[in-house]
This record gives C-alpha cells, structure tokens and sequence, in this order.
C-alpha cells in the first residue's frame, strides 16, 4: 500500500510524538474505524491494554456515523460527535467542531466516520509515541503508544486486502495490528462496535454487533472465541454452501458426540432417527442456536464442528 503525505487526502500516515505526562491512566491503543460501501455498515474494532476498552473508544449510529477517540480519550467525542453527523456536519467539520470546543485538544487522538465513508482524524501532539494514523477511502486506523507505525500501516494492509464483510475486514485488521507489536505495554481488552439500520436483535436495534472482551490476557484470540459463540446464535453469517446432508457417517458422528455430552442414549446406527433429531433439537435449543435449526435433513457444518469440539473436551 502506498502512503501518501496527509495532504494527499486519499491515503495518509500521520505521526505524533510524546511529552511528559500525557496519556496516564488513558486508554491508549490502536483501533479501525471503517464502512461498507455495499451495505453501509459501520464499525470500529479496538484493542489496547486498558481495561473495558470498549466502553469508552467506540461509538456509532447506522447511517450516521462511527466515532474512535481514544489516547487521553475525551469521550464526550462519542455522543457529541454523532449529535453533529447526525445534523447534517460532514466528519471534517465534526472534527473540527469537537476540537475547537475542547480545552486540551492535542492531548486527544480521535477519528470520525460518516454515512458516505468520508473520513476525518486527529492525532494530538501531546500523544505519547508512537501517535499516528492511517487512511484510506472508508476506512481509519489509528493509535498511540504503539510499537511503531507498522502497527496501523499493517492494520490497513489487512484491511484492504482481507476479502469478506465487514466483520472479516476488521478482526484481520485487529489482529494484523497486534501481530506487528500493538500497544507497546501488552494486551489486556478489545472491542467491535458494527451498526446496521435495523440490525440488532429482533431489528429492534442498529447494533449488529457489540462484542467486548475487558480484562484478558490475549483479547484479540478471546475476542474471536465469542464472536463464533455470537455468530453463530445471531447472526446467520454462514455460507450456504456449508450445509451438510446428514449422512450415514454425520449421523453416526452426531450420535456419538450426542451420546458423550448425554443428550442421546439411543445406538450408534448411522441414522437421522426420531431419537437423534430429538437430541439435536435439544442441543440445539439448549445452546440457542435456533436460527441454525432445520428439518430438511441437512445441518450447518459450524453446528457439527461446534458439538464435536465440546464432545472432546466432555
């Protein structure tokens, strides 16, 4: 990926430097904002050693905008930010307006998303190093008290070239980011914020997904052992072409993983019986997978890959 000066307005890498005292007791790290241009999504995925990252750096509107603010984090950017968006200000003039009205502005490290993938950052002088950011057309990645400036130049090679929705694009550009040092003092929590109009559960809410990992010790791979868990009860991401007839041989499987987690008491026959579809309806709805639920003799290959995988820890 070819970097450009921040004039350029396309692509940019922007670095800041460190004074004394700033940035203590900060949630300093590195995040993603970005949108979809298929569907307009929007989201912004974080991860930093600081606890409950998530409940301070991310915040977004479907067909508003996504917010990250972040180093000496004034999260006041949040909300405010989002109020002005919402009003019709494009990201530049939210920017501007959320800096012009704050007393410490270069003590703030912010990136604001609209609607439309138009993109605005701020990277204050007083963030301690390494401060930078990267962008590029519908998409943010910023940070500070990083390893260096591969961290979010790796963080956008990723996201250009992960193919996918946007939740694909995001977690490889988290995880390119803490493979290329990350925050400079560890791990220890992540997020992922994506809104989508009518999204949320029952369609009673924009967000489709919020998802947060507070206090571990590798976030990032706890992170993508929920989101599967999340995935799978929520979502209905799974390609079509994973849906497996259950034969013989998955039947027999099934009965057996059934048999061990003692949902099933019946034979290892190798058949889709009233018995085994009565253990797996069972699994099923005990595990809130109903949305994965069929009864035309076929089965998601993550519900027989997630059964299996519990069986060999039972």
């Amino acid at each position: 990926m070819n970097l450009k000066s921040r004039n350029s307005h396309t692509v940019a890498l922007d670095r800041r430097y460190m004074t004394p005292n700033a940035g203590r007791h900060t949630p300093s790290t590195f995040s993603i904002i970005a949108w979809d241009a298929r569907n307009g999504d929007l989201g912004v995925a974080v991860e930093s050693k600081f606890i409950a990252v998530g409940a301070l750096v991310p915040w977004a509107r479907a067909k508003v905008g996504a917010i990250a603010t972040q180093a000496w984090a004034n999260v006041s950017y949040g909300p405010d930010g989002l109020k002005m968006l919402e009003e019709g200000l494009s990201a530049s003039e939210t920017l501007q307006q959320l800096l012009a009205h704050d007393p410490r502005p270069e003590r703030r490290q912010v990136a604001v998303l609209d609607a439309k993938g138009a993109v605005a950052v701020h990277t204050g002088s007083e963030c301690m190093e390494w401060a930078g950011h990267v962008t590029g057309a519908g998409y943010s990645c910023q940070g500070n008290i990083l390893a260096s400036s591969n961290v979010v130049e790796s963080m956008a090679r990723a996201y250009e070239e992960t193919s996918g929705d946007l939740v694909e694009k995001l977690l490889e550009a988290l995880s390119a980011g803490q493979s290329a040092g990350g925050d400079r003092r560890g791990q220890q929590s992540a997020a992922l914020l994506i809104v989508r109009d009518k999204g949320g559960y029952e369609g009673l809410t924009d967000k489709y997904v919020d998802l947060r990992v507070d206090d571990h010790g590798r976030p990032i791979e706890e992170f993508k052992r929920i989101f599967r868990m999340y995935d799978m009860t929520m979502l209905s991401r799974e390609d079509p072409k994973h849906l497996l007839t259950i034969d013989h041989n998955i039947a027999a499987v099934l009965q057996m993983d059934l048999k061990k987690l003692g949902m099933y008491d019946g034979s290892i026959t190798g058949t889709l019986d009233d018995p085994t579809k009565k253990a797996l309806r069972e699994f099923i709805n005990v595990n809130n997978f109903e949305n994965k639920m069929r009864d035309d003799g076929r089965i998601w290959k993550s519900i027989v890959d997630y059964i299996d995988d519990l069986a060999r820890k039972a």
